[in-house]
């Protein structure tokens, strides 16, 4: 059930430009990376500058980063329509079929569909470029559009 402030404005929808869907994807990436600094800190500066230490380190981490990037992506298009970065970047995410909120499952398989783009080279992202509504396909795999806010 939608509220009030759920509420889109259907006669004024624009597809977001693929430049700016590009600056919220480097700057949540930024965010990710940020804390991923602040949460491996000690490990990080204990090692001495040995690169194969940091590199054992990392990958070590991997699957707990990308449960953050799943949970951060998940949460804040969920929760807020957009993440930190579409919001600094002022576009927004909406259900394809309703132009309102998504729904936790559709962004949940946005989030999910967003990581597996990025394993295969980012060839995910460059769908946005050959459809009419810009969809990647994590935007397809969540049925969501990526608007003006």
């Amino acid at each position: 059930m939608q509220n009030k402030n759920d509420q889109i404005d259907t006669n004024n929808l624009e597809l977001a430009s693929m430049r700016l869907r590009l600056r919220a994807f480097i700057i949540d990436d930024l965010i990710i990376t940020f804390l991923v600094i602040i949460m491996l800190w000690d490990s990080l500066s204990a090692n001495g500058g040995d690169l194969v230490a940091l590199l054992s380190l990392l990958n070590a981490y991997a699957m707990p980063v990308v449960i953050l990037k799943i949970v951060y992506q998940a949460f804040f298009v969920w929760y807020y329509g957009a993440t930190l970065g579409k919001m600094a970047s002022k576009i927004r995410v909406i259900d394809y079929d309703n132009f309102g909120r998504v729904s936790f499952m559709n962004s949940l398989f946005r989030s999910l569909g967003r990581i597996l783009s990025e394993m295969f080279f980012y060839l995910g992202f460059i769908f946005g470029y050959f459809n009419d509504g810009r969809q990647t396909f994590h935007d397809k795999l969540g049925r969501t559009l990526v608007v003006n806010a």
